[in-house]
């Protein structure tokens, strides 16, 4: 019942799918029907040409390089290329501190003398509104006539019509 293990035979058709044939059907491929009735066409989820990935190229940041000599020149001029720069970076990154620190301690300062100033403005706006009022009080009263000053004052037209 069990067929006897054959050789097999792995080849590319035109459309890049990789075929399996058993040799005793590969024998027989001359004939087109009888190559359609005795192979069996398993396309492979590989492709044929396996270099060919078929993916996006990886940037050059994020590729394994291989690892190189410690001893090698290149290696200690790339160690030392890096050196200068993460310490050219931590330099730049202290003085943007000390100079966004600088920053916070002048506006400090700005905000004190701003809000001295509204203090001094407020008290000579105050001294200012009370000089106001009390001119104001002093002249509604020197406008006001006495209550009774006018019933005991003759009127000239009066007296002069009296006498005659």
């Amino acid at each position: 019942m069990s067929r006897p293990s054959q050789p097999k035979i792995t080849s590319t058709d035109h459309n890049g799918v990789s075929v399996i044939q058993s040799q005793a059907h590969a024998a027989s491929s001359s004939s087109l029907p009888a190559v359609v009735a005795g192979l069996q066409q398993v396309p492979q989820l590989i492709p044929a040409n396996s270099s060919a990935g078929g993916g996006k190229a990886l940037p050059p940041s994020k590729m394994k390089k291989p690892p190189a000599d410690k001893d090698s020149e290149e290696y200690r001029q790339r160690r030392e290329r890096n050196n200068l720069a993460v310490k050219k970076s931590r330099m730049r990154s202290k003085q943007k501190a000390m100079d966004t620190q600088q920053r916070v301690n002048e506006l400090k300062e700005e905000n004190e003398r701003l809000e001295a100033k509204i203090k001094l403005l407020s008290k000579e706006l105050s001294v200012l509104k009370d000089l106001f009022l009390e001119h104001a009080h002093n002249l509604a009263d020197n406008v006001q006539p006495p209550a009774g000053a006018e019933s005991s004052s003759p009127a000239p037209n009066n007296a002069s019509t009296n006498g005659q």
